[in-house]
């Protein structure tokens, strides 16, 4: 399950970098979505529940 969930966050991580032009005008909202979802993991490892 660990390793399922690192390859969707890398995914998300690769698609939410803004070098293709359709992404260029996104701003930061696709990095601080990836932001609060890597704070949830982190949180979630610590606590122990995954």
């Amino acid at each position: 399950m660990l390793t399922i969930l690192l390859i969707v966050l890398l995914l998300i991580l690769i698609g939410a970098l803004p070098t293709w032009p359709y992404s260029a005008g996104w701003g930061y909202y696709p990095s601080g979505t990836v932001g609060v979802l890597v704070v949830v993991l982190v949180v979630l490892l610590l606590m122990g529940r995954i």
